[in-house]
């Protein structure tokens, strides 16, 4: 799998120095990082209404155009395959593979950072742990509290 997604991934480089006007991936990629993720979050939205649907055909065709347009996030964001993979294995290390990293306080900062450091207390729960909420309509992303 991993294989399959490096492919799109350089498939995905390769493409941005192709002519805009005939390369779908070039012009996405000449749009800036924000229509890139404008363009991911559509399809993973897809997904969604497919699953509730219970429409698994469309299921698996808008799967495949996520997966395209995640490659093109990380084009644009500067982000290798392997570095994600590396995060997944430092997640499974910590908790599994079957299982995602809480954004609760409840497991220490610290030790999701690195499990030989010193742990440190959490801080309280509440709006300063909650991440900003950020609008995607303009080429510029803001942030909002």
């Amino acid at each position: 799998m991993s294989d399959l997604i490096e492919r799109l991934y350089d498939a995905v480089v390769a493409a941005r120095g192709l002519d805009p006007a005939v390369s779908r991936t070039a012009r996405l990629l000449r749009q800036g990082p924000s229509k890139a993720a404008k363009k991911m979050a559509e399809e993973a939205i897809e997904v969604v209404i497919d699953v509730v649907s219970d429409d698994r055909d469309a299921v698996i065709r808008e799967s495949a155009d996520l997966l395209y347009n995640l490659s093109v996030v990380w084009v644009s964001a500067g982000i290798r395959p392997e570095q994600v993979w590396a995060e997944m294995d430092r997640r499974e290390r910590l908790l599994g593979m079957a299982e995602k990293i809480p954004k609760s306080a409840k497991l220490h900062r610290a030790a999701l950072v690195a499990p030989t450091a010193p742990v440190v207390p959490a801080a309280p729960a509440g709006d300063a742990d909650r991440r900003p909420i950020v609008t995607l309509d303009n080429a510029l992303l803001r942030k909002h509290s």
